[in-house]
C-alpha cells in the first residue's frame, strides 16, 4: 500500500516537488518516508521513521539538490517497521548508483534471494531490497536489467528508480498496484501511485502506466517499453477502489469518488431498510454513504467526527483511555443521532474488533436502531500482495456467517454489497481485477505460499 513518486523536472527543485507529491500520498503509509535526488552526477538521499512533515524541513530539502527525485512513504508488509527498511534504497552498480522505491509485495522473495551471489550482503529485511539486488547483479543496460526483473519477480510491484541522470518507472505484469504518469507544462514528467499527487505540484495527468510497462525519462525525453505480459492476467487490487486510493484520484479513467458513490447506491438497492438518516464511518466510506442516501431518499448526516491526528502517535494512552477505545478516534455528533434509526455505511469489516465499538458508541449517543451497510463483500481470505490483511484465524468473515457477524457487532441489521454490485460500480471487467481477499482466487500467488487450511 506504500506511496511512491518520481519527478524529472529540468531547471526545477525536484526534491521539493517530490515532497509535496508525497504529501498527497501520506494516507498510503505512515511508518517512514524518504526522498532521493539526483543532479546529473550525484544521488543524495534522506529517510527516517515517521510522518513526512516531521522528517523534512527546509534545511534537509536544501541538501537534496537536483532536477530528478523519487520519494516513498512506507506501509510495511514484508520486512519489519525499522529505519533500515525505509526507502528509497541506494545501490551501486558498474553503471553507476541508483535509488529505488517499491510499492507492493513479492510472493517469491525466498526464491529470488537464493539466486543472489553468496557475497551479497542484505542490510534490510524487505523484499524491496532483494529486488534492488537483482538489478545490481543483472547485466546490460538499466532498461535490460529492469526487463529481467519483470521476468523473474512475481507478486505486486510498482517501482520508481532514478540514476544520476535518468528516471525510471515500471509496473508488474499483473498491474496489482497503481502507477500513473503526468507532465509539466514547462517541461518534464512526474509519476506517482495516484493521480491526486499531480495537482499539488502543477503536473497534468496523462495516463496509467500499463502493466509490464517500463518508462524511461531523461534529457532526450520519454521512452516506453512494453514487455510481454501474455502469461499474466490483469489484476488491479479491488481494494484500491474500496479503501486505499484517495477519492479525488482516478484509476483507468474511472473516478474513485464516482465508483464509491456507485457502490453506495448499489448497496441501497440490494439492502434497503426503514431508517431516518444515513451516515458514514469516516473517511473512506463517505462517498458510499452519500450514494446510499441518494438512492434511498434518506438524508445524509455526519454521525461521527474523526480525530485525524490520533492514528499515529508516540504517546501511548493509559489503560483507562485504552478501555474507551473508539472514543479516542471518533467523536459522535449526538444531535444527529439521538432518537433516530441510523444506517451506518463502512467500507469493510476485516477483523471485526472496531465495528462493535462503533455500534455501541452510536447507541450510547441515542440512536434507537443501528443498521450496518458495507460497501464491499465479506473479506474471507488474506492478502499476499501487499496488504497487511490478517490471517484466516483473524478474519471474522472467514469464521462466521453474516448473521453471526451481525450479532457480534450488536447491529440491528447487516448488509454487504454483492460481488456483482462491487464490480459493476468500478466499471471494470471482473477478470481485470484481483479479488483474492473476497473469492480466494489469486492471480499470481503460488499455492505453496498460501495457508493449507481454511479455518471455519
Amino acid at each position: 500500500m506504500c506511496g511512491i513518486t518520481g519527478v524529472f523536472a529540468p531547471g526545477r527543485d525536484a526534491a521539493r516537488l517530490a515532497y509535496f507529491a508525497l504529501y498527497a500520498l501520506q494516507h498510503r503509509g505512515q511508518e517512514s518516508a524518504g526522498i532521493a535526488a539526483a543532479d546529473g552526477g550525484t544521488i543524495r538521499s534522506h529517510k527516517e521513521m515517521g510522518l513526512l512533515g516531521a522528517i523534512f524541513d527546509e534545511a534537509i530539502l536544501g541538501q537534496l539538490s537536483g532536477h530528478i527525485a523519487i520519494g516513498h512513504t512506507r506501509y510495511s508488509t514484508s520486512g519489519s517497521s525499522i529505519v533500515v527498511n525505509a526507502q528509497p534504497l541506494l545501490e551501486r552498480t558498474e553503471l553507476g548508483d541508483f535509488a529505488f522505491a517499491h510499492n507492493g509485495n513479492l510472493t517469491n522473495t525466498d526464491e529470488l534471494r537464493e539466486t543472489l551471489s553468496p557475497s551479497t550482503v542484505l542490510a534490510a529485511t524487505s523484499d524491496s531490497e532483494v529486488m534492488a539486488k537483482i538489478l545490481v547483479e543483472s547485466s546490460g543496460s538499466m532498461m535490460e536489467r529492469i526487463a529481467h526483473v519483470l521476468e523473474v519477480a512475481r507478486g505486486a510491484y510498482s517501482i520508481v528508480l532514478c540514476t544520476q541522470d535518468e528516471l525510471y518507472a515500471f509496473r508488474d505484469p499483473w498491474g496489482v498496484r497503481p502507477l500513473c504518469l503526468g507532465s509539466f507544462d514547462d517541461g518534464g514528467y512526474a509519476v506517482a501511485s495516484e493521480s491526486s499527487s499531480f495537482a499539488p505540484i502543477g503536473a497534468r495527468y496523462m495516463r496509467e502506466i500499463e502493466r509490464g510497462e517500463i518508462i524511461r525519462i531523461n534529457a532526450d525525453g520519454i521512452e516506453s517499453r512494453r514487455t510481454d505480459v501474455q502469461h499474466a492476467e490483469s489484476a488491479l487490487c479491488m481494494f484500491e477502489y474500496i479503501y486505499f486510493a484517495r477519492p479525488d484520484s482516478k484509476l483507468d479513467e474511472r473516478s474513485i469518488y464516482v465508483a464509491r458513490t456507485a457502490m453506495g447506491r448499489m448497496l441501497a438497492y440490494e439492502h434497503p431498510v426503514e431508517a431516518d438518516v444515513v451516515m458514514a464511518v469516516p473517511d473512506s466510506a463517505v462517498p458510499g454513504a452519500i450514494g446510499y442516501a441518494e438512492a434511498s431518499g434518506l438524508p445524509y448526516v455526519e454521525g461521527l467526527i474523526k480525530n485525524r491526528y490520533i492514528g499515529r502517535t508516540f504517546i501511548s494512552p493509559d489503560q483507562t483511555m485504552r478501555s474507551r477505545g473508539v472514543h479516542l478516534k471518533f467523536n459522535p455528533v449526538v444531535e444527529n443521532l439521538r432518537g433516530r434509526r441510523v444506517i451506518v455505511v463502512d467500507d469493510s469489516i476485516v477483523r471485526g474488533t472496531t465495528t462493535p465499538r462503533i455500534v455501541a458508541l452510536l447507541r450510547e449517543s441515542g440512536a434507537t436502531e443501528v443498521h450496518l451497510r458495507i460497501t464491499s463483500p465479506p473479506i474471507k481470505h488474506p492478502c499476499y500482495l501487499g496488504v497487511d490483511m490478517a490471517t484466516y484465524d483473524e478474519l471474522i468473515a472467514a469464521n462466521y456467517t453474516v448473521e453471526e457477524i451481525r450479532q457480534k457487532t450488536g447491529a440491528d441489521s447487516l448488509g454487504y454489497l454483492s460481488l456483482e454490485g462491487l464490480i459493476a460500480a468500478t466499471g471494470r471487467a471482473r477478470d481485470a481485477m484481483c479479488l483474492g481477499c473476497l473469492t480466494g482466487s489469486y492471480p499470481n500467488v503460488p499455492a505453496a505460499h498460501r495457508p493449507r487450511t481454511l479455518v471455519g
